[in-house]
């Protein structure tokens, strides 16, 4: 049977649905879990990755301009796509879901940038940010007209792919979302979601004026969740085998050379064909926003495309000597002390002349030493650095180190971060 045909039983099962209105909150969650049907072998035609050529991007867009509109979540655009400032940032992924080579769903993952989060304009996150771990607010999420009466057959592996990116690729342990108030039950039945405030947004701009409900996802809380809820279910029903321990050969996760955290996929063509010809993105931007775009894409190949800023803000363009990159690298420091111990670290970002990590064993400020820091599969790079920041937080000790010299494998990976050649087929 194709994946377009809607079968006898979910037809069933969204009448159901309609009916289940005035039943109490328990009963009803209860019976949106017993109507779970995930897939565990989707039809091989079915391939979700990340959106990575301009053709991908365009068709993401378009899906996704087309679901907003239909919801009267934004008005119709000439070019018929809905583009935001978060696209432009290289911390935003955005996944594709592809059936047959046609793109038919789309999901983006906003990890906090320059810009913050779209749905902190409304939204207090504060309690969030008090948490262990990174934040990503997933966003523009569409499945093609064609495909949205499958009964999840893209919704499914399209969430599946974001579980798994987002804790084996992204480094976030937190999810925040902004739904309608007629979606917010999917998420908090199924996957367990906690609203951030009782009270609705009577109008969320991000969304077209339309009402919103702000929720928050612990992933690793959700993991022993999804298992004493869902793990003594049959295979279609159980979202804890589904999420955590299946592997779908559909799923195409991204090879990199490095221990990076992102995959920036945004050309300067890229950039200029999206947030120049194809939207008002760029002109529609503040001095303080244009600045910050500077200062993130501060290669000579990025100027002629970004847009320009007032003079009293072209310092504030410059605000960051070295640009600073976000990875997950293990590493090590031997300290040049009587006892020459080693201290095992977790390096978290990157700079050209230095990097930020985490320690589980406290160190000394000004000390000297030895680091070899992993950055990627056959890349390490030994540095002398020193000990010149430290910071308490309730996820433990962070120190700031100072490298003496950059090593040419350290120099090799800023430069492929700096120009965003980081795929490892580059």
């Amino acid at each position: 049977m194709a994946i377009k045909q809607a079968s006898f039983r979910k037809t069933v099962h969204r009448l159901m649905r309609s009916a289940m209105a005035s039943l109490p909150r328990d009963a009803k969650f209860a019976l949106y879990r017993r109507m779970i049907d995930c897939d565990p072998a989707p039809d091989g035609r079915l391939e979700l990755k990340v959106a990575n050529t301009q053709e991908e991007l365009e068709a993401c867009f378009k899906i996704l301009h087309d679901a907003y509109v239909s919801s009267g979540f934004m008005k119709p655009t000439e070019t018929g796509m809905r583009i935001t400032m978060y696209h432009a940032l290289p911390t935003t992924t955005t996944l594709c879901a592809k059936y047959d080579g046609k793109v038919v769903g789309t999901m983006s993952m906003i990890r906090e940038g320059v810009f913050g989060f779209p749905m902190q304009a409304v939204f207090d996150l504060s309690e969030v940010r008090l948490r262990q771990g990174q934040i990503a607010e997933i966003s523009a999420l569409a499945v093609h007209k064609d495909y949205r009466k499958t009964g999840g057959a893209i919704l499914f592996p399209l969430m599946k792919f974001m579980y798994e990116y987002c804790t084996e690729y992204f480094d976030t342990r937190h999810l925040v979302i902004a739904v309608n108030p007629d979606r917010i039950e999917m998420y908090e039945s199924l996957l367990f979601f906690e609203r951030i405030q009782e009270k609705t947004v009577d109008r969320y701009d991000f969304a077209n004026g339309a009402p919103a409900i702000g929720a928050t996802l612990d992933l690793p809380g959700a993991k022993d969740t999804f298992r004493r809820v869902y793990n003594a279910r049959t295979d279609r029903k159980n979202l804890y085998k589904y999420f955590v321990t299946l592997k779908l050969p559909n799923i195409r996760l991204p090879r990199r050379k490095y221990f990076t955290t992102t995959d920036p996929v945004l050309t300067p063509s890229m950039l200029d064909y999206f947030f120049n010809q194809r939207s008002r993105v760029f002109d529609e931007l503040d001095d303080r926003r244009r600045a910050l775009l500077w200062s993130i894409y501060d290669q000579p190949e990025f100027r002629p495309v970004l847009p320009m800023v007032s003079a009293k803000h072209q310092s504030f363009s410059a605000m960051r000597r070295h640009q600073r990159f976000s990875l997950r690298c293990p590493a090590q420091i031997q300290l040049q002390d009587d006892e020459g111990k080693t201290v095992v670290l977790t390096v978290i970002e990157l700079s050209l002349t230095g990097f930020q990590a985490q320690s589980k064993l406290k160190l000394p400020l000004n000390a000297h030493g030895v680091a070899r820091v992993e950055l990627g599969v056959d890349e390490t790079a030994t540095l002398d650095v020193t000990v010149v920041r430290q910071h308490v937080g309730e996820q433990g000790l962070f120190y700031g180190f100072r490298l003496e010299e950059a090593d040419s494998a350290w120099r090799r990976c800023v430069s492929a971060l700096e120009t965003g050649q980081v795929a490892e087929d580059l």
